[in-house]
């Protein structure tokens, strides 16, 4: 009897554990098995009875506009890629297990190009017009646990021209389901800096955002855990909070790391925060964050310094798309471009002109790059038709704070840019605040310069979204890649930037740094593709006139 009850106990004991290693956070792979039609606008494909049997099976991330031919006569025209948009629609059906039942259950896009609606089962979950940015539902409410669900999306990149480079079209980023405890780290929940580094320790400050959605309040205590690159554990700590049904909260915490292994260019070496949830001594959610300890600054006479070490930045300007691969995330082609890079001796990456996906990032940290991390390429006043300006007013905060959210942990990220040869540089009579005064974050409690009310409409926009940044991280420089070099340009009035950046315009390089000897000065972008370094010969200045037999001309600088 005593040998059966010794095994009962050894049973339970072996049962408890195996339950209590099953991942309290679950991130699923929503990539496989779509089914997706284009261009045809009696669809209704939210529908959760519609026949799609005979619509296409594919995988994400997808690019539609790169499968199809080139044409000179493309509404997206050349500078678009001389490929075609459209409207697409995309349609999954899923099931839930069991495990599923009195959980949280988000759907995460890293990035749909552009215009896009999402619904589950019917409802509809709301709209992103920006095709760079990456966002998150919660469809707890409308899944049904067991049974299948129908998840729809509608992509509208019809209206064309509204991209002065190749965009690609679809779901063109990768897509997940995260699962968690109700009481659980928010999305992008941990803000990481290293505000004190010396050779001899880091100080590594932590604030993690917990939610609870129970019905009743809970005690909740937050540990962090410190590994190094062979997953030793080097430090932690741990708080305790009381979180009220439905609230938010924000823990602040410290770690001290002895003897650190700086994160560099040449030695990018990663720790590890483990966040551990914990609801009455059981736990609950469990969340990961990659740390780079890292100082620099930038010296207005000496220029930019890493961990006290002067670097010259060699950095080039890379937009999202990979070439003939279109604009669908392939990470082994992003990781060939950058070895490709770093071979040439490239140690910087801009993201011109919008947020990148997650994953160049994530080869950044991992790769040795600095990262000038750009937000928009048109504020209000428009470069084509149907661009960005016409999503500007309604939003520009919600787009900006969700990647400052995202991209803020990456030790890669040494700078944040507003903006690019935006024409809020030319003039302020023709721009106005609009619904600045009337946006969703609270921006009367963010700090204000005294002679603000002087300035006019782009200076005061320029400086808001400055503040923007300022809320949400302070230990980066922001600037904005500027080809307006007059001292009239209203942002440099908003005497906002923390850097001047400049777009070409090389002769007045040693002109602005007299002009503006406090502020520390960069080159934004400076030689094209098809110029060579100091000789400067656009393809309109020499055309060769090719043979009948050829179908194109070709270009002689």
């Amino acid at each position: 009897m005593k040998k059966h009850m010794l095994f009962l106990s050894m049973f339970f004991m072996f049962s408890y554990c195996f339950a209590s290693s099953k991942p309290t956070r679950q991130i699923i792979d929503f990539n496989q098995n779509w089914k997706f039609k284009l261009n045809d606008t009696l669809i209704v494909g939210w529908q959760v009875k519609l026949d799609d049997s005979q619509w296409r099976k594919l995988d994400l991330p997808h690019d539609w506009s790169v499968e199809s031919d080139f044409s000179e006569k493309a509404p997206a025209t050349p500078g678009g890629g001389a490929l075609p948009g459209g409207l697409g629609w995309y349609r999954k059906t899923f099931t839930l297990d069991k495990s599923s039942k009195n959980k949280k259950i988000f759907v995460e896009f890293d990035g749909v190009y552009r215009n896009s609606e999402v619904w589950i089962n019917g409802q509809l979950l709301g709209k992103r017009p920006n095709g760079y940015i990456s966002f998150r539902y919660d469809i707890t409410p409308f899944v049904k646990i067991g049974e299948s669900n129908l998840m729809a999306v509608r992509v509208d990149n019809s209206q064309q021209p509204n991209s002065r480079w190749y965009s690609g079209s679809g779901i063109y980023r990768n897509v997940r389901l995260v699962i968690t405890q109700p009481v659980y780290v928010e999305q992008w929940g941990t803000y990481v800096t290293t505000p004190v580094v010396t050779f001899d320790s880091a100080k590594v400050a932590i604030q993690t955002t917990v939610k609870n959605e129970k019905n009743v309040q809970r005690a909740v205590k937050v540990e962090q855990s410190l590994f190094d690159v062979a997953g030793k554990l080097v430090t932690k700590t741990d708080a305790n909070l009381i979180l009220p049904s439905g609230a938010s909260n924000q823990v602040i915490q410290d770690l001290v790391v002895p003897k650190p292994v700086l994160w560099s260019i040449e030695n990018p070496y990663l720790y590890k925060i483990i966040t551990k949830i914990y609801v009455q001594g059981m736990l609950n959610d469990e969340y990961q964050t990659n740390v780079g300890i890292r100082t620099f600054n930038f010296d207005v006479e000496k220029g930019f310094f890493l961990n006290g070490k002067s670097v010259k930045i060699n950095g080039v300007c890379n937009h999202h798309d990979l070439g003939a691969l279109g604009a669908a995330v392939n990470v082994r082609a992003m990781e060939r471009q950058l070895e490709i890079m770093k071979a040439m001796g490239v140690n910087g990456i801009r993201t011109s002109h919008n947020p990148p996906a997650t994953e160049l990032l994530e080869l950044c940290d991992r790769m040795g790059f600095i990262v000038m991390d750009e937000a928009f390429d048109i504020w209000k006043k428009s470069k084509t038709k149907y661009d960005y300006a016409q999503d500007f007013d309604k939003w520009h905060e919600r787009d900006l704070i969700d990647q400052l959210l995202r991209d803020r942990n990456h030790p890669s990220v040494f700078m944040w840019s507003i903006g690019n040869e935006v024409g809020e540089q030319w003039g302020e009579e023709k721009t106005e605040l609009g619904d600045l005064q009337n946006a969703n974050i609270a921006l009367n409690n963010l700090k204000v310069g005294a002679n603000e009310g002087k300035m006019g409409p782009n200076a005061q926009l320029t400086r808001r979204l400055v503040d923007i940044v300022k809320k949400y991280d302070l230990s980066r420089p922001v600037t904005a890649a500027c080809n307006g070099t007059d001292d009239n340009n209203p942002l440099f009035k908003s005497e906002a930037l923390d850097m001047i950046g400049f777009n070409y315009h090389e002769k007045e390089f040693a002109d602005i740094t007299k002009r503006h000897p406090k502020t520390p000065f960069i080159v934004t972008e400076s030689v094209s593709s098809l110029q060579t370094r100091g000789f400067y010969v656009h393809p309109s200045d020499s055309v060769i006139i090719c043979p009948a037999t050829w179908d194109t001309p070709y270009f002689n600088p």
